[in-house]
């Protein structure tokens, strides 16, 4: 596998922050981010097509949105893997 790290949110201490990856060979972005509260949970499923729970096999990630650079820096890694 091809992870390349791209960024650590600026913002938290170095225990608990979220992490941005990309894996150019699997064309993946790899998030790590804090889980949601119930609250939360249950507003995203509830408002998505399927309006169904999110399968144990699956997530929703809180990212903050500092971070939009580090993963828009992410998606250019995969798009450019993708032209080789």
């Amino acid at each position: 596998m091809a992870v390349e790290f791209v960024g650590i949110d600026p913002d938290t201490d170095r225990d608990h922050c979220p992490t941005v990856w990309a894996n150019v060979e699997a064309q993946e972005l790899l998030l790590q981010g804090w889980k949601p509260d119930s609250a939360t949970q249950a507003e995203c499923e509830g408002s998505s097509p399927a309006n169904a729970p999110v399968p144990d096999s699956e997530a929703i990630v809180r990212i903050p949105a500092r971070m939009i650079p580090m993963i828009r820096e992410a998606c250019d890694a995969v798009e450019r893997a993708q032209l080789r």
